[in-house]
C-alpha cells in the first residue's frame, strides 16, 4: 500500500528508486502499482519522474 500524502509518497517512491529498482517501470512492476497514478499523485506536488536521475524531482 502507498502512502497517501504526496510529499511522503514522494519520499517513499525516491528512496525504493535509489535503493531497490532501475527504473518507473521495474518500480511499478515489482510493487504492483499504477505508474500513471503515482505520476499524478507526485505532479500534483509539481515533481515529475526524471529517467536520466531515475528520481522524482
Amino acid at each position: 500500500m502507498l502512502p497517501k500524502d504526496p510529499v511522503i509518497l514522494l519520499s517513499y517512491i525516491n528512496t525504493k528508486l535509489r535503493d531497490c529498482y532501475e527504473s518507473l517501470d521495474a518500480l511499478c512492476e515489482g510493487l504492483e502499482v499504477d505508474g500513471q497514478e503515482i505520476t499524478k499523485r507526485l505532479a500534483s506536488i509539481e515533481y515529475h519522474y526524471d529517467r536520466e536521475r531515475n528520481q522524482f524531482v
